[in-house]
């Protein structure tokens, strides 16, 4: 037993934590060696060759603590960045998203019978640049429809229905001022490392299961713009999936909601017509289809917005930043807890209480409503409603 005490005592110092000194106490430890190292000289003076070099040598020690402190961080996925994380995450087939391009259709008054060529340029009010993709021809209705992509990769490409777009140079027969018919959306900026980071340590955490309730997540924010999603199992009857997301940064315009028609898989020949996904949603219903399981019919769905309106007293005199403020602290805490589920999850107002008493000058507030935890439902995602000062 004593020799095991022994081992005990000796595995315990062995794996204590190891403080990296400063570089305060590297020129410290320096000076200390060198004054005794030469005890009959006295190398600390101000202007002393030795205190220069010796502060010379306790920065270049402090560079390599830094060095291996860095060289420690990358060794394990949970602290790596950069290509490092991008390594540590492509063991488990996860991959950084690059930027994507949106794409969506443009409608100009026409006579019957204009074509516009594919490659022609297409101007929004801004000044970004969209190419059409194929040749289109007007029709009846005097219209022309053209499909049209982004020029420059990333979320500024996105257009929501309605915007204002002209041809780049004019056609005879074409009014040069159309609109967007079908939002431009698809477009997302590349993936940083702190979404890669959660997608990675989510793969660690959830091994493959075939098609899992936790696989079909992981599965929806491998495509680019995809932030959140949720699964759940047999939402519209035995043998369907139901996949929710969302594209909180590409489609911030939209509250974060996809644009486009819930629904499954082009390549699914079990489809309709009433039931072939569009736009966003079609995008993510095409990405998961080659993973899921061949039984599966999955739905891919943009949650329905409920909003919940917020009573607060003791805080009619806040200011207008300070109300900024308390909005997004609770912004933030429905999208950690919000989900379109029913599995008993929910929203808790104490999180959200925490999260308001964390913001300066809100010292004395009460949430009079809602006066409960926010239960999360099914195909419905709690946003952020009015808030009442009181």
């Amino acid at each position: 037993m004593p020799a095991l005490r022994g081992l005990s005592f000796i595995w315990s110092k062995s794996f204590m934590p190891f403080t990296r000194p400063t570089l305060s106490e590297l020129r410290a430890r320096v000076a200390s060696d060198i004054t005794s190292g030469l005890p009959t000289a006295d190398g600390l003076l101000r202007f002393s060759n030795l205190q220069i070099l010796g502060k010379a040598v306790a920065g270049l020690g402090h560079l390599n603590y830094g060095y291996l402190d860095w060289i420690a961080k990358q060794g394990v996925p949970y602290t790596a960045s950069g290509e490092y994380l991008e390594a540590w995450a492509a063991l488990k087939k996860v991959y950084r998203k690059t930027s994507t391009v949106g794409s969506g259709s443009v409608t100009f008054p026409a006579t019957p019978g204009v074509s516009v060529d594919a490659g022609t340029q297409v101007v929004r009010a801004d000044s970004a640049t969209f190419t059409t993709v194929t040749t289109a021809t007007s029709g009846v209705g005097n219209t022309l429809v053209v499909q049209v992509v982004a020029d420059l990769a990333g979320e500024a490409g996105n257009t929501p229905v309605g915007s204002l777009m002209t041809l780049g140079s004019s056609i005879a027969g074409i009014q040069s001022t159309g609109a967007v018919t079908a939002a431009i959306t698809g477009g997302a900026d590349q993936e940083l490392d702190e979404a890669l980071f959660s997608r990675m340590l989510e793969a660690y955490q959830n091994v493959p299961n075939g098609g899992s309730g936790s696989d079909y997540p992981i599965w929806a924010k491998e495509v680019p713009g995809v932030t959140r999603a949720w699964c759940s199992p047999s939402g519209f009857g035995a043998g369907t999936v139901v996949v929710y997301a969302m594209f909180d940064d590409a489609n911030s315009e939209h509250g974060g909601f996809p644009q486009g028609r819930d629904g499954v898989s082009s390549s699914d020949n079990r489809h309709t017509s009433g039931s072939l996904a569009a736009g966003d949603q079609l995008t993510i219903a095409n990405s998961i289809f080659p993973l899921q399981p061949v039984t599966a019919m999955v739905y891919v769905c943009a949650p329905i917005a409920a909003p919940v309106p917020f009573t607060i007293t003791g805080l009619s005199g806040a200011s207008s930043a300070t109300r900024a403020a308390v909005a997004a602290a609770i912004t933030e805490v429905l999208f950690e807890q919000g989900a379109p589920l029913s599995d008993g999850s929910f929203v808790g107002v104490e999180d959200i209480g925490s999260a308001i008493a964390a913001i300066a000058a809100t010292k004395g507030f009460v949430i009079t409503s809602p006066v409960a935890n926010i239960i999360n439902t099914l195909g419905h995602l709690p946003t952020l409603g009015p808030i009442t000062y009181s």
